[in-house]
């Protein structure tokens, strides 16, 4: 375990999530329940798992004690949060490679000295990362908390925080070992390793084994779901990354737009326009509470053209200000999504109205309004990583045509590794896997159409999938956490449990929201194609909710 990582839990995100009041609602199922007398936590203890393709090089174990601190809702992403107070667990690092990889990759496991409930739950990455990182380290803190011996795999990428480093062997060489590793070779490592692990330690594998990850970690527990359908017995897959290269294409689309039309908005414009949507679209759903939950509908009605010329006070320069036609048409690219250079209906998607758009538009702009570009390095890693594979590429524009095709390469070369959108998991349905995604309708980095897209493409694949995988929209919710008021949806997990144990379906989930004027609400959050319907005149009684067609 890294130096001071009781620290760095301390830098995790506070919000309303971590601190709704939902136990009263859904009670916690994940306490420890099981008094254990585990083997010794040291290195002799622990023999190499039988996993063909891979050479054993190192086992390091240590018993960390004394171990406390706060873990968040928000890193989390489906369950509430936890402070620890003097916990001990042995943590196990395990080297290896695959021969003929030139990889070497470590998995650590952490395993409860004392209440283990039983469980195994692994957690995912971020961004590039695979695990391994203060993300992950911070939900396995959490898992710890509750019981569960916990695993992360940093798939042989070290911590490296982009894919510079390890994209080319050589100019004009990819690195499809690495790929293959990120992608899904090392989450099936990683689980045959810490069940071996915690038979060794305990005696006994796990009862049932669960993966909990979010962006990164939410496609990498669809893959596991599509490619290593018996590994886990129940998966929460949020957010989840599963068209890499559309997800690629999406966060770079904002400041492509505006370098090709040469518009660049000030960010008061944008956030205006944001709130005038949620003015125009928040009561679409019968309740005004500051947020946009028929985000379709809003897009039906909200043009922003039709603001132009409009004045509002901006709080970045403390003086008044107009919607320019500039603003509008960057709000509706970044709405609308990706489109052809003809101006063709887009390849992609675009972000839901209600979500930042400052985060994808970013300008600077001088004290008298003029704004510049800045410089897109996520087109430079693209084109020298990825599309060129030469790392002398150092341009940071593209045009639109020259994205279009960017895309279409990106996923004939790596969807076989990165892809992660195969519809038919009839497997994991075989082998009674649950799965459950949720994803937040204020996104700012991964379109939530992308994964409405791939849920209704399985639902259209097997006609019994709401039987084992459920898909939750969350109005107001950003990118795994945040966002403008949405509730961290903290009862998921343990509804996966639930339904995973005992056969019980989540047929809504309790959140609590913070509304404009920074009180809190509770509600509901759905199952698609359901919507949270509000029937009662009682304020913030989620008993007054119902999930509806």
């Amino acid at each position: 375990m890294p130096a001071g990582i009781a620290q760095l839990l301390s830098l995790a995100p506070e919000g309303p999530g971590s601190q709704a009041p939902l136990g009263a609602l859904h009670p916690r199922v994940g306490a420890p329940s099981t008094s254990i007398d585990p083997n010794p936590c040291a290195a002799a203890t622990f023999s190499a798992p039988s996993l063909l393709g891979a050479n054993f090089i190192s086992l390091e174990a240590s018993l960390v004690t004394n171990f406390s601190g706060p873990v968040p809702a928000e890193w989390r992403f489906s369950q509430p949060a936890v402070e620890i107070h003097n916990a001990s667990f042995c943590n196990i690092t395990v080297s290896y490679t695959h021969p003929g990889h030139s990889d070497v990759v470590d998995v650590e496991t952490w395993l409860p000295s004392k209440d283990w409930n039983g469980r195994l739950q692994a957690v995912g990455g971020g961004g590039w990362r695979a695990g391994r990182m203060l993300l992950s380290y911070t939900t396995m803190a959490g898992a710890i908390a509750d019981g569960y011996a916990t695993v992360t795999t940093d798939s042989g990428l070290g911590d490296a925080m982009g894919p510079n480093s390890w994209a080319l062997v050589s100019p004009g060489n990819s690195n499809l070992y690495a790929l293959q590793d990120l992608g899904s070779q090392t989450l099936y490592d990683e689980a045959i390793i810490a069940k071996h692990l915690i038979e060794n330690y305990y005696g006994r594998e796990p009862s049932y084994s669960y993966w909990n990850g979010c962006s990164q970690g939410g496609r990498q527990g669809a893959a596991l779901a599509q490619r290593y359908p018996s590994v886990y017995d129940g998966i929460i897959a949020a957010a989840p990354a599963i068209n890499w290269a559309g997800v690629l294409i999406n966060t770079m689309w904002p400041r492509v737009y505006m370098d090709v039309t040469e518009q660049y908005p000030h960010p008061c414009e944008l956030q205006q326009l944001t709130a005038l949507a949620v003015s125009a679209c928040d009561g679409l759903d019968g309740v005004k509470d500051g947020l946009i939950a028929d985000t379709n509908a809003c897009k039906s009605i909200f043009d922003p053209h039709a603001y132009v010329g409009s004045e509002f006070p901006c709080p970045l320069t403390g003086k008044s200000a107009k919607i320019s036609a500039t603003a509008a048409a960057v709000a509706n690219a970044m709405w609308t999504g990706p489109f052809t250079a003809e101006g063709e209906p887009t390849y992609l998607y675009g972000l839901e109205m209600g979500t930042d758009l400052v985060f994808g538009a970013q300008t600077s702009c001088t004290e008298d309004g003029k704004c510049t570009g800045v410089p897109n390095a996520a087109v430079t890693v693209l084109l020298a990583y990825f599309i060129g594979k030469d790392p002398a590429i150092t341009t940071t524009k593209i045009s639109f045509k020259e994205l279009e095709r960017a895309y279409h390469s990106f996923r004939q070369q790596y969807d076989a590794y990165l892809g992660t959108d195969d519809p038919d998991l009839s497997s994991f349905r075989n082998a009674g896997g649950k799965m459950i995604t949720f994803h937040g309708l204020a996104d700012p980095t991964i379109p939530p159409n992308n994964t409405l897209n791939y849920y209704k493409d399985v639902l259209n694949h097997q006609d019994d999938a709401q039987d084992f995988y459920r898909y939750f929209p969350v109005p107001g919710l950003g990118h795994c956490w945040g966002g403008p008021g949405g509730g961290q949806p903290i009862a998921l997990f343990d509804q996966l449990r639930s339904w995973v144990e005992n056969g019980t379906a989540p047929e809504s989930s309790p959140v609590t929201i913070t509304k404009p004027d920074n009180t809190h609400e509770r509600q509901i959050i759905c199952p698609f194609p359901k919507k949270a319907v509000y029937n009662k005149t009682t304020a913030g009684d989620p008993a007054g909710w119902s999930c509806a067609v």
